[in-house]
């Protein structure tokens, strides 16, 4: 008797009959690219599109320009984040274009200040809290770094909460808490596993995005004669409000972790040109690549600070008419310009917070490793790999986590911009101190010291940071 056996698949089925067991691990793996993957073939491709384009004198000068365009650029971008644009938002809908003059005058005392941090990377071949560690004190650089720790904490808090109330503004039924994480983990992925040279041209794509405030205000029908008239003769009224307000954009234009930052970055610009030594780096700075610098910070500061009149303007020409002064956070600010403004305006300034956040968190996190690695000695940078630099990414891991957690204990999204402000206030005036110091000493810098003109509008920054910290500590009491 014939035994029985299970009846043989037709040669067409047999391929698919095999379901093989799923690998957790390799989809879970697989699962965390994709953020990744999608912003790096999007960049691939607008490189390929740009390269596409038929060649002509002028268009080769763009590319040219956008070739020498770094950290500088980056650095101005970020600091138009979340918070930074609920700021400027509640400076419009409160006093028209009251505040517009303020975008004019912070852009040269920002500019030289990060100017100066760039050549101090550039000539010493090391960081900011490195130079400070090795020249000046270091009880107060650890004390710095440790508020700078703390205030870039409650503005990464700050900025993924405004991006998931964006996000909800587009997508209303995406749990809170589950864009939250997710931008967190996506932040964390492109910082610690993400090659630097990739890394450093998706913030540089990123920077673009801020276009979309430019353009939202345009599409807002503003009296752009009474802007531009009240930015040239402003009316100032000095009382209390007025002076926090003030105290506020002077916080977050001129922040600290731009500083850091902007000096590691140029670091890291010489280590990727193959100066992977000190010494290489020392000896590598040369007149041509000091006039890029120049050009890279100066157009980054310049995009940092239209984007901010123009934020300034959109509020003040659509908001403020309308009453609407109450405004506490940058997705608000697009809500409440939607009736008014339009869809267009509507969306692309919900994108841009978006946007916005995905470049100046990643320049948060780590400016706070940089400046804590170097005033440690630990060992670490962007360049290296996670094996070789646990202290630098633990840094970043826990800034991320700290900034997380505050959107789930209940912490008013003003009141931690307000603490972020408050020490910041007084970081700024000590590290000010500092910069304007090391950049103007001929041991450290060589020939490449300071212009006097440019030493005075650091000092000048300095002062007027130290007034700006005083009164926002005052206002609290």
């Amino acid at each position: 008797m014939k035994s029985k056996t299970a009846p043989e698949l037709p040669p067409e089925l047999q391929k698919t009959a095999y379901i093989p067991r799923l690998d957790t691990d390799m989809l879970l793996t697989k699962g965390m690219e994709i953020p990744a993957v999608v912003l790096d073939q999007t960049v691939e491709r607008s490189s390929a599109l740009i390269k596409a384009v038929p060649q002509n004198p002028g268009i080769q000068r763009a590319k040219n320009y956008w070739h020498s365009l770094g950290p500088g650029l980056t650095t101005g971008a970020s600091d138009d984040d979340p918070s930074g644009i609920a700021t400027y938002s509640q400076a419009g809908a409160v006093h028209g274009f009251g505040f517009l003059w303020l975008s004019i005058w912070t852009f040269p005392l920002m500019s030289a200040v990060q100017e100066m941090c760039a050549r101090i990377g550039m000539v010493t071949g090391r960081g900011l809290a490195g130079n400070i560690r090795l020249h000046y004190s270091k009880r107060i650089l650890r004390f710095a770094t440790l508020l700078l720790f703390s205030a870039n904490a409650f503005n990464i808090g700050a900025d993924l909460g405004a991006m998931a109330k964006a996000v909800q503004l587009l997508k209303p039924a995406i749990p809170f808490w589950l864009i939250v994480v997710g931008f967190t983990v996506v932040s964390l992925l492109l910082q610690i596993f993400t090659p630097y040279e990739k890394y450093a041209r998706y913030l540089k794509w990123l920077a673009l995005i801020l276009l979309s405030y430019i353009v939202s205000a345009l599409l807002a029908h503003i009296n752009w004669g009474d802007a531009l008239r009240q930015t040239i003769m402003p009316h100032i009224q000095f009382n209390k409000e007025t002076l926090l307000l003030i105290c506020a954009i002077l916080g977050t234009t001129i922040s600290p972790y731009l500083f850091f930052w902007q000096t590691s970055q140029e670091v890291e610009e010489d280590i990727a040109r193959g100066n992977t030594t000190l010494r290489l780096r020392r000896s590598a700075t040369k007149p041509s690549q000091i006039k890029t610098m120049r050009l890279d910070v100066w157009t980054g500061m310049f995009l940092s600070n239209i984007v901010m009149f123009f934020i300034i303007a959109a509020c003040g020409g659509v908001l403020f008419p309308q009453g609407i002064t109450n405004i506490e956070s940058a997705a608000q600010a697009a809500e409440a310009l939607r009736p008014f403004a339009g869809e267009a305006t509507y969306y692309l300034f919900a994108l841009g917070i978006i946007g916005t956040g995905l470049l100046a968190i990643p320049v948060l996190a780590g400016s706070s490793s940089y400046a804590i690695a170097e005033s440690m000695r630990w060992r670490g940078n962007l360049h290296s790999p996670l094996k070789q630099a646990h202290a630098f990414y633990g840094v970043i891991i826990l800034s991320m986590l700290v900034g997380l957690s505050l959107n789930f204990v209940g912490l008013d999204p003003m009141k931690a911009l307000i603490y972020s402000a408050v020490a910041n206030g007084i970081v700024a005036p000590f590290v000010l101190f500092f910069i304007v110091k090391l950049s103007s000493n001929r041991q450290v810098m060589g020939h490449w010291t300071n212009r006097r003109f440019t030493t005075f509008v650091g000092w000048v920054t300095t002062t007027l940071m130290a007034v700006s910290g005083i009164a926002a500590i005052w206002s609290l009491f």
